[in-house]
């Protein structure tokens, strides 16, 4: 996919163009963005949590106040029910993954994302796709699974196709799956089963090709 480019903004610029995922990261560290309303709500962009060297990515919606003021994505209650999920079939959140948001910024109030400031934000999540070259991806509920994979979140059933591997015409190296979001398991811990049952299958997929950590 071709990078954005900004013809006003040379430093927005040099985020994209990083070549490495390590400068990528330092580079939208160091810059302001102000591309949308949240660049005014935010104490810290929240770029990821986890190591970009895995095979495996979590994209979840959107960063809340403790990401805000910690600067790591997933380090709230919800993150610490993802690490339990996670470490249930032997991976560990920082070390054999990593967890980034669709949009990087906390809102005014605690908030979905508008198609605007997605639209915003979206060349970051492209760009961080295109450095890391993960072999899977973990949607975490249907709001990023809309964002990010255009068209199928429209029809799609959580109840039906949550748990299973499909692809996106725009990343065709990829394996998606879309995973109840852990907040919605802390509100409903009926579903924690059907997670598991999830999990234990993205389990097999890792190991049957040799991702899954020793």
């Amino acid at each position: 996919m071709p990078v954005e480019f900004d013809l006003f903004d040379s430093a927005y610029n040099d985020v994209l163009a990083a070549s490495g995922y390590v400068e990528f990261r330092k580079r939208l560290n160091s810059y302001n963005c102000q591309k949308c309303p949240r660049g005014k709500a935010r104490n810290h962009i929240v770029i990821d949590r986890g190591n970009p060297e895995s095979k495996l990515l979590i994209v979840s919606e959107r960063p809340g106040d403790n990401e805000d003021t910690l600067g790591q994505a997933f380090v709230g209650r919800s993150g610490e029910l993802l690490d339990k999920i996670m470490a249930s079939i032997g991976l560990d959140t920082n070390r054999d993954l990593l967890i980034v948001n669709v949009v990087k910024c906390k809102a005014e109030i605690d908030r979905g994302p508008s198609a605007q400031e997605v639209e915003a934000c979206f060349p970051y999540l492209r760009r961080q796709i295109e450095l890391m070259r993960p072999k899977v991806v973990l949607l975490l509920g249907a709001v990023a699974l809309k964002y990010l994979v255009k068209g199928r979140g429209d029809e799609f059933s959580m109840e039906k196709e949550a748990g299973k591997f499909f692809t996106a015409p725009d990343f065709p190296d990829i394996q998606f799956m879309v995973l109840y979001h852990p907040a919605f398991l802390l509100r409903d811990p009926s579903k924690k089963a059907v997670m598991w049952e999830h999990v234990k299958k993205l389990r097999v997929f890792l190991s049957e090709r040799g991702w899954a950590s020793n």
